[in-house]
């Protein structure tokens, strides 16, 4: 979801940098944070070390003031989805994203009806780099996980697809091609609108 269909990383990096100055722990640069989040909850969490419980908190509760501000669609992202349904081709979103963020993000960019499915955190579920929300996914719109393509712009977006035996697409906003590639990428591309071509073709 978040550096592939939508950026809503104003709210991220806010509620990061200020949990960050708040536990008297180093800065880090919007990029960095971007690299964090594409690399799955661990390395996030990491990063608070030996606060990780209270400053995990912090985040969240800093993150949850105003998530929906600065929420933008990324170029690209409504023409693909709307295609998508008028193809009768089924789109989910695997987002490590909070299940109801997630859910209450897409309803405000009016794209519910876009998407069949959303799989998004919630306690007991596997996040990514596990294949578990992409198996989820594939299991509710009632297709073969191997018939899917898995589009994403982390390293645990293509470590999960090579996991669930998912077609992996990355996109590099945050990691390069390279980087992507040895995380399992079959493909990569710079924008939404080549992902779509290449769909397309």
């Amino acid at each position: 979801m978040d550096g592939t269909i939508v950026d809503a990383f104003t709210p991220i990096v806010r509620a990061m940098q200020q949990t960050l100055h708040d536990f008297s722990l180093p800065e880090l640069s919007d990029l960095e944070i971007r690299r964090h989040t594409g690399k799955g909850d661990c390395s996030m969490k990491k990063l608070f070390g030996e606060h990780q419980e209270a400053a995990t908190q912090r985040f969240i509760q800093l993150h949850d003031e105003d998530y929906l501000t600065g929420l933008k669609p990324l170029l690209g992202a409504e023409a693909l989805l709307k295609d998508m349904q008028q193809q009768a081709v089924a789109v989910a979103i695997v987002t490590s994203k909070g299940q109801h963020r997630a859910e209450n993000q897409l309803q405000h960019l009016g794209w519910t009806s876009l998407i069949h499915t959303i799989v998004g955190k919630l306690e007991g579920r596997a996040s990514k780099p596990d294949p578990e929300s992409l198996l989820l996914a594939a299991s509710a719109m009632q297709v073969n996980i191997k018939h899917t393509v898995m589009i994403g712009d982390g390293i645990a977006d293509m470590q999960a697809a090579v996991r669930a035996q998912s077609y992996g697409v990355g996109m590099t906003a945050s990691f390069s091609a390279q980087e992507l590639q040895e995380a399992g990428a079959q493909q990569t591309f710079a924008t939404l609108p080549e992902v779509h071509t290449w769909l397309k073709t």
